[in-house]
């Protein structure tokens, strides 16, 4: 009795050798040099997905913050743009000039026929003022 290894498979089948290269002719020749149960991602995707899902909680829980200072922005920017364009007389585009630093996502629209002017956060908030003669610019009431 001997301890060694039958050259042949148990099924009968003879054992495939690897080429000298290496490779093993039994395997297609698009997956030589791959391991097995290797993909695209390596092993990232558990992770993307999971810090993605702490994302999402984190915004999910400040959204009425961003609201917030969305709906504070806007009216900021409202009041701001009313002074300007009605009580100094000057155009909507240089009124933006007047801002604070990091209200750049906030916009004015103007309607001269109500004298009003609209600050919007996109999605978020949008508040107006208008024009009251010598009391300047009352920002309207929220909706």
């Amino acid at each position: 009795m001997s301890n060694t290894n039958p050259p042949e498979t148990a099924t009968g089948e003879p054992a495939v050798a690897p080429t000298p290269t290496g490779e093993r002719p039994d395997v297609p020749r698009r997956l030589h040099g791959r391991k097995r149960g290797a993909t695209r991602w390596g092993g990232c995707l558990p992770w993307a997905a999971g810090f993605g899902v702490l994302l999402l909680i984190f915004l999910i829980w400040q959204f009425p913050s961003f609201k917030a200072q969305a709906e504070l922005g806007s009216a900021y920017a409202a009041r701001v743009g009313c002074s300007c364009r009605y009580v100094q007389g000057r155009s909507l585009d240089s009124c933006q000039t007047d801002f604070e630093p990091g209200m750049e996502l906030v916009s004015l629209s103007d309607d001269p026929a109500t004298k009003t002017v609209t600050g919007s956060v996109p999605l978020l908030a949008s508040r107006s003022a208008r024009y009251a003669g010598a009391n300047g610019c009352l920002i309207n009431p929220a909706p």
